[in-house]
């Protein structure tokens, strides 16, 4: 899908107003046929009748592509509306807003649960802010997830965030650039084939600094260790990437976990608030196809069963590697495709390279 190109939809009624700025023909395909109105938004299926609805009319269509200039979609100033531009890292989706003027969120945390709400909002894993460098970095990032939570920072939503700082900054080619996250300094480097390499720095492996209240087990660390859940021990190695990981290739004593047939949504909130994770914890779940393929599903803190987890993916590899499981060079498979993952010995850093990519265009009222 073209980040350059842009669709524009206004639709007002008697009770409400709303603007859409759409990226993709598919979601204006069906948009007049006759007279009736039907079309996707998203996950939202509005399915509004034009027909027999005077107080719904469609006011303009447009299929003109974006441009940059004074007359470009991000550009727009309009008070009382919040534009944004959705992105998606691999399925994990986030709304990116233009707060570059303000070091203050222009959505506070309950608005941004409502934005992200996939039945009555625009629907997103989380939202994050573009804004001023601090600390000497040329930008800061802050992320609210879809629960109104902030993590110290999100791998797929920084990639996303380095192609929605080319665009507004009208950058073309190779660029890299210094962001100050709540889990320090991270550097994403855009590539010629549009993809984004991440330096995630170093994983952190001191159990009280994941944190967690596992005993250590392998020097300062929590490797292979047990952790009962529901009756059963799993076996359990913590990373910390600027945000806490539980991983797991299974419980004790089972050979090769199958993750499909896990039912996240049960199994994965009581990791998530076991006692043992104070700050709560993302937990990934691994299965080994061999020492340079792995396949992970993975529960967010703070935003459930997600379709890709960079930070978790970039742990999933330093569990396997301390685990003696795989390399340190490694694709990793997420419900929503394949991340390429290396945690280098000669520096310690982990690097993640994957793709982020424009959904659409969008204005909601705040």
């Amino acid at each position: 899908m073209a980040a350059t190109t842009a669709n524009s939809l206004s639709v007002s009624s008697s009770s409400s107003s709303s603007s859409l700025y759409l990226s993709s023909r598919r979601y204006l395909s069906a948009l007049v046929k006759s007279q009736h109105c039907s079309f996707l938004w998203n996950n939202l299926t509005l399915n509004k009748s034009c027909k027999g609805r005077p107080g719904l009319q469609v006011v303009a269509v447009s299929m003109a592509p974006q441009t940059r200039g004074s007359a470009s979609f991000l550009d727009r100033k309009e008070s009382g509306l919040l534009h944004f531009v959705k992105y998606h890292g691999l399925g994990n989706d986030f709304i990116l807003v233009d707060n570059r003027d303000s070091m203050e969120p222009k959505v506070t945390p309950e608005q941004a649960v409502k934005l992200c709400d996939r039945n009555f909002g625009v629907g997103a894993d989380g939202v994050i802010f573009a804004m001023p460098g601090t600390n000497g970095t040329d930008y800061t990032m802050r992320i609210f997830n879809s629960d109104g939570s902030e993590p110290e920072m999100c791998g797929n939503g920084v990639r996303c965030f380095a192609r929605y700082i080319a665009e507004i900054e009208n950058l073309h080619g190779k660029h890299s650039f210094t962001v100050h996250t709540g889990a320090g300094l991270i550097v994403p480097e855009i590539q010629d084939d549009g993809k984004v390499k991440v330096d995630m720095g170093e994983p952190v492996l001191t159990a009280a600094d994941v944190p967690t209240k596992l005993p250590a087990n392998k020097e300062s660390s929590v490797v292979k260790s047990d952790l009962v859940i529901d009756g059963e021990a799993w076996s359990v190695t913590c990373v910390s990437m600027g945000n806490p990981h539980c991983v797991t290739f299974g419980r004790k004593g089972e050979q090769n976990l199958v993750v499909d047939p896990l039912n996240l949504a049960e199994i994965g909130p009581k990791f998530e608030h076991h006692d043992v994770f104070p700050a709560r914890t993302n937990t990934e779940f691994v299965q080994v196809f061999s020492r340079s393929h792995l396949k992970m599903r993975v529960w967010e803190r703070g935003a459930g069963a997600t379709l890709a987890c960079g930070t978790g993916a970039c742990a999933v590899v330093v569990a396997a590697v301390l685990e003696g499981r795989a390399e340190r060079n490694c694709t990793v498979d997420l419900p929503g495709g394949p991340l390429e993952i290396e945690w280098r010995e000669e520096d310690n850093h982990v690097y993640m390279t994957g793709p982020a990519e424009v959904v659409f265009y969008g204005s909601v009222p705040l």
